[in-house]
């Protein structure tokens, strides 16, 4: 019996990158046995001109469909040239090589992947023409008058438990309408695919209630908090000692360093990383221990334990979890190597 595999993939827009997808009948001799890559219009989709436009997508990651259910899957795709070398917009071959660099060293992250709710052109909870009550009793909150998309929220989750995705929590966030959800502690390849195919089961979830989901960093103007993508990162070593945490954290402070992660960090960082609402300016570094105001956080009881690890609180919540790992594992992994400590 034949079955629906959605090929999904991310395009060339700039500066974001859009998710597309698309639906592929296949037999029962597909089953079990490796994908077939497939083909599409790189014109439509920033990733090619009109004279040469065939892309193919070459399957690395499948799950169960969680929305068709039965057989049906999902599989996320790299893009490739025709003659298979990765496409410029392709950021996950960029990752694979440094992930198999420093595989020894055992990096794994979680990642907080913060979004908020729209409908009508207004955030979900806020009323037309006017703003719902200041912050303060959305973060975690419980009731329908400061709790707003719940119903997608649960219906989100459900499909990425069902899709076997490493999903670890849910909560709701500081502004009416924001919300979170965490993928990890897993690898660097399967954060960020799972994260990637987590993303589209948000908007496609979200698209059955009518509901549209958006990364935007600072979705409202003003005294309100930005949506992030908290990395959490360890390796072996630093999951052993607290000498290879304090090393880790410095290692992102030095030379041109913090730059060079900030501006690939996600579009509109500085409209985020304000120094304000839990954030550390954009411009500057900073690590401390329990400190949300940080570039970097080392949770309290890592300090206590003397072992763990350290959160990243700069990624925008549009990020590529493709270049965020990658920077992250490249980073840090290269100081613990030549502070000898892996």
């Amino acid at each position: 019996m034949s079955f629906k595999a959605e090929y999904i993939w991310i395009d060339g827009t700039e500066p974001t990158a859009k998710l597309r997808s698309k639906t592929k009948i296949l037999g029962d001799d597909a089953k079990g046995a490796e994908l077939p890559i497939w083909g599409f219009d790189g014109s439509s989709t920033n990733q090619a001109e009109g004279h040469s436009s065939d892309r193919v997508l070459k399957p690395v990651f499948s799950c169960p469909d969680p929305i068709r259910g039965g057989d049906d899957i999902l599989v996320l795709c790299e893009v490739l040239n025709i003659d298979f070398t990765p496409h410029e917009s392709n950021t996950r071959a960029a990752l694979t090589e440094v992930a198999e660099k420093f595989a020894a060293q055992e990096p794994i992250f979680g990642i907080e992947q913060e979004y908020t709710f729209f409908k009508d052109g207004y955030p979900l909870g806020f009323p037309k023409g006017g703003f719902p009550a200041p912050q303060g009793g959305y973060y975690c909150g419980v009731g329908a008058d400061e709790i707003f998309g719940r119903d997608v929220v649960e219906a989100h989750l459900d499909n990425c438990l069902k899709a076997g995705l490493a999903i670890s929590g849910i909560n709701a966030e500081v502004m009416p309408g924001q919300w979170e959800f965490q993928v990890g502690p897993v690898s660097p390849l399967e954060v960020s695919d799972h994260l990637w195919v987590a993303r589209w089961l948000l908007y496609r979830t979200a698209e059955d209630f009518g509901i549209s989901a958006t990364l935007d960093p600072k979705p409202v103007k003003g005294d309100w908090n930005g949506a992030g993508a908290h990395t959490n990162f360890s390796t072996k070593a630093m999951r052993e000692g607290y000498d290879a945490i304090i090393t880790a954290a410095e290692s992102l402070g030095e030379g041109s360093k913090p730059l060079d992660h900030v501006k690939n960090y996600g579009a509109g960082i500085d409209d985020r990383l304000t120094g304000l609402h839990e954030t550390a300016p954009w411009n500057e570094y900073s690590y401390g221990v329990s400190n949300r105001g940080a570039s970097v956080r080392i949770p309290w009881q890592v300090e206590k334990d003397g072992k763990g690890y350290i959160e990243d609180r700069r990624p925008n919540a549009n990020v590529d979890p493709y270049v965020v790992t990658r920077l992250l594992v490249d980073t840090c992994c290269s100081a613990l190597e030549k502070a000898g400590q892996v």
